[in-house]
């Protein structure tokens, strides 16, 4: 279950566990008893900060995928990718 943040006007901030569909938008202060109201707060992964950076860059490139002017690497290679002899006998496609 998810944690919510509520904050009373005198107290400190209560963290209180709610399902996601029966979350109020305010509850009584288990301090005082007056009226706290839910605090929007942004979402603990708890993961490590270059997870997250990974994270960030790979949904980023989801929706906005770089654009290449041509095959990086160069295209085909130069050279030949084997020397042995035999290898030339083989069936090409």
């Amino acid at each position: 279950m998810p944690l919510y943040v509520f904050r009373c006007a005198t107290c400190p901030d209560v963290d209180r566990a709610f399902t996601m569909a029966a979350v109020p938008d305010e509850i009584d202060c288990a301090t005082c008893g007056a009226s706290a109201r839910r605090v929007i707060t942004t979402v603990a992964s708890g993961a490590d900060p270059l997870a997250t950076r990974l994270l960030d860059a790979t949904g980023a490139t989801a929706d906005r995928p770089a654009v290449v002017a041509s095959v990086p690497g160069g295209g085909r290679p130069t050279r030949r990718v084997t020397t042995d002899p035999r290898h030339r006998r083989l069936p090409r496609p």
